[in-house]
C-alpha cells in the first residue's frame, strides 16, 4: 500500500461503489457515463492498490468476492455519509430534510398521523418516513439518516440509539368478534384461532413471558406473512394477534380492535437509532428531543 496516500484513489472507489450498486460494469459504466472499459480499468487499479483480490471473473462477468462484498458495505456508507454531509452545506439555508425509517405498522398507526404536529413543531426539519421491515436496521440502510427500532433493537458497532418510549404489546383482536366471556384468559385463548406474524414469530412467546400468562395451545394457528397483514386479519375478525400498542394505536382509538387483557412491556423500548458519526447533528437532536416528549406523553396515557 502506498502509505503517501492512504485512502485508495477516489475515481477507483467510484467505479468500485457503481459495480457494487449496479451488479454489472455495464450498468455501472451506464451510471457513471462512461465506457465499461474505463470502469474496468479503475477496478483493476483499486485491485493493485491493495495488492489483493476483491472481484470474481468468469465469462467476461465481474463479481465481488468475499473481500469486496465487506468493503463494498464500508464504501456504501461513506459515500452516504458524504452526500449526507453536501446535502446539509447545499441546504443550510433551507429546511433539513431527514429520511428516517419507521415499522411499517408504527409508521402508519403512531407517526403518520403526528407528523401534522412534527412539521408545526419543528418548521424546519422536513421528515421523509420511509417504511421499513420491522427487524431492518441502521446498518442494513445506507440510504436512511434513522431508524426507529422497537423491542427487536440490538446494539450494533457505530450506531447510537436514543430511547424514547416504553414498547408495550399484547393480545388483540376484532371489536366486532365474540368478546372473551368474563375474565378467563386461558380459557379464551384455547378457544381462539392466534395469528402469527411470520416476521416477527416470537411475539406470543415474548408476551407470554413478559404478562406471566401460562402459555396455550390455542385452538388454532395461523401463520401471516407480516405483522401489518396480521393486524389486518384481526381487524377482520379471523383471530388474535400479538402487537405492540404503537402499531395499533389507530385501531384502538376507532374501536376497529380491542385488547381486552391490556398490554404487558416489553425490556426495550422504542429507540431511535443514527450513526456514531451523526449524534451530534442538529437534526437528529431536534428529533431526538421531539421523539422523547412524545414518548413520555404516550407513556402516562
Amino acid at each position: 500500500m502506498n502509505l503517501k496516500h492512504p485512502l485508495p484513489p477516489l475515481n477507483a472507489l467510484r467505479a468500485f461503489d457503481a459495480l457494487a450498486r449496479c451488479g454489472s460494469l455495464r450498468a455501472a459504466a451506464q451510471d457513471l457515463g462512461v465506457v465499461p472499459g474505463a470502469v474496468r480499468q479503475q477496478l483493476q487499479s483499486l485491485e493493485e492498490y491493495f495488492g489483493a483480490a476483491l472481484f470474481v471473473r468468469k465469462g467476461g462477468r465481474v463479481t465481488l468476492n468475499a473481500a469486496g462484498l465487506r468493503f463494498a458495505d464500508a464504501v456504501g456508507i461513506a459515500f452516504a455519509i458524504v452526500s449526507r454531509a453536501a446535502e446539509e452545506i447545499q441546504q443550510r439555508d433551507r429546511k433539513t430534510r431527514l429520511r428516517l425509517g419507521v415499522p411499517m405498522p408504527m409508521a402508519l398507526s403512531w407517526l403518520m398521523p403526528r407528523l401534522p404536529r412534527i412539521h408545526a413543531d419543528l418548521p424546519d426539519l422536513e421528515i421523509d418516513v420511509v417504511p421499513v421491515a420491522i427487524t431492518r436496521t441502521l446498518a442494513d440502510s445506507p440510504d436512511l439518516d434513522a431508524v426507529i427500532a422497537g423491542g427487536e433493537y440490538r446494539p450494533l458497532p457505530d450506531i447510537v440509539a436514543t430511547a424514547f418510549m416504553v414498547d408495550a404489546f399484547g393480545p388483540v383482536y376484532s371489536a366486532a368478534g365474540p368478546a372473551p366471556s368474563g375474565t378467563d384468559l386461558d380459557d379464551w385463548l384455547a378457544n381462539a384461532t392466534a395469528l402469527v406474524a411470520r416476521d416477527v414469530p416470537y411475539l406470543w412467546d415474548d408476551w407470554f413471558r413478559e404478562s406471566g400468562t401460562r402459555p396455550s395451545r390455542f385452538l388454532k394457528r395461523v401463520e401471516i406473512e407480516d405483522l401489518t397483514l396480521a393486524i389486518g386479519a384481526a381487524k377482520a375478525g379471523l383471530g388474535v394477534t400479538i402487537a405492540p400498542r404503537a402499531s395499533i394505536e389507530m385501531e384502538l382509538a376507532s374501536g376497529a380492535l380491542t385488547a381486552h387483557f391490556g398490554f404487558a412491556i416489553r425490556p426495550i423500548g422504542f429507540r431511535l437509532c443514527c450513526r456514531a458519526a451523526d449524534r451530534k447533528s442538529r437534526t437528529i437532536g431536534l428529533l431526538a428531543d421531539w421523539l422523547r416528549r412524545e414518548g413520555q406523553a404516550a407513556d402516562l396515557a
